[in-house]
């Protein structure tokens, strides 16, 4: 089996290629080879089990998507994108990256004629309110920003390629990630990994919204247990539409640092810092607070089942030091 990951310098996409590169398969398929495509250059994976080829350069250019899919990818993951923050600042930007550089894969695998598995990180930002609480299957599509417009877009484009046969596609609409290692990223979204994150690394964190505020979360070990999930999902059943609203833990900022709280204690939620921001507060106003994913729990995608699971997920898998500190 070949695969191809675009955003594979991403947080999710760096986590995925190493999951494929150290196990060497997917399920009880052998790789035999993964190509890893991002604006930069591509870390390197010590004691990769499979040959990787990786390629640094610009989705929207036909001549770069050709060079990635030439090998015929069995399983394409495209994670590519411009983060919510960041293509409301930038239209042109946005649409460029989440949507053009998105059909110029489903077009270059249309003219080269075979069907691989083409799995879209979509995201619950193709909801907007008003809403009902919690979400069902059923909810029509109402985008309040130019990501979430972007990703609606590209659902619809996933599966109608996957209805003429063109592409075996899954566009799975994941909850806000969370706890994410590293730096802050420009997604809207990124304070909900932030108050957590850096209150555990005794640093300073700043929170832009209230504390009632309600959202969708998973961590990122899940988000790539989803992605590996889909890979090998039996899809005949899926019908016309194939997008997936992917389980998750519903909880309010308050919850988030009542869990902080017990995981590090005060010392750590005193660290937050509470400073209103008016554009964050509207952007995230408009977004999901939580949902009934019926139809991902049946096709077997599972996900925490609390915000403490959440921080453990991070303390054992990007915060070793501080998972040991804590016992």
């Amino acid at each position: 089996m070949k695969i191809a990951i675009t955003g594979a310098g991403g947080m999710i996409g760096r986590k995925l290629a190493n999951r494929l590169a150290l196990d060497g398969k997917i399920g009880d398929q052998e790789i035999s080879g993964l190509w890893l495509h991002d604006a930069v250059a591509c870390p390197s994976i010590a004691e990769a089990q499979v040959p990787i080829e990786t390629i640094a350069g610009d989705l929207t250019d036909p001549r770069q998507v050709q060079q990635l899919l030439d090998c015929r990818p069995d399983v394409i993951f495209h994670l590519a994108a411009v983060v919510s923050g960041e293509a409301e600042r930038d239209f042109d930007k946005g649409y460029r990256v989440n949507l053009d550089a998105t059909r110029q894969l489903l077009e270059t695998v249309r003219k080269l004629a075979y069907c691989p598995r083409f799995i879209f990180a979509s995201s619950v930002a193709v909801f907007g309110a008003p809403l009902p609480n919690p979400i069902p299957d059923s909810q029509y599509l109402t985008p309040l920003t130019s990501y979430g417009t972007q990703k609606a877009i590209c659902e619809l484009l996933i599966s109608d390629y996957s209805r003429r046969g063109m592409i075996d596609g899954l566009a799975l609409r994941l909850p806000t990630i969370c706890v994410r290692p590293g730096k802050p990223n420009a997604a809207a979204s990124g304070f909900f990994s932030s108050i957590i994150r850096e209150p555990l690394a005794g640093l300073e964190a700043q929170l832009p919204v209230s504390d009632d505020v309600q959202h969708w979360h998973a961590s990122p070990r899940t988000a790539v247990g989803f992605l590996m999930h889909a890979a090998q999902l039996d899809t005949s059943a899926l019908g016309a539409s194939r997008a997936i609203t992917l389980p998750g833990v519903a909880v309010t900022v308050g919850q988030q640092i009542a869990a902080l709280q017990r995981v590090a204690g005060d010392e750590a939620v005193q660290l937050i810092r509470r400073n209103s921001d008016a554009t964050i507060q509207q952007i995230v106003a408009g977004w999901p607070q939580s949902f009934q994913p019926t139809r991902a729990l049946a096709l077997g995608f599972r996900a925490e089942s609390s915000f403490d699971e959440i921080i453990q997920v991070y303390l054992e898998d990007d915060a070793p030091e501080a998972g040991a500190s804590k016992g």
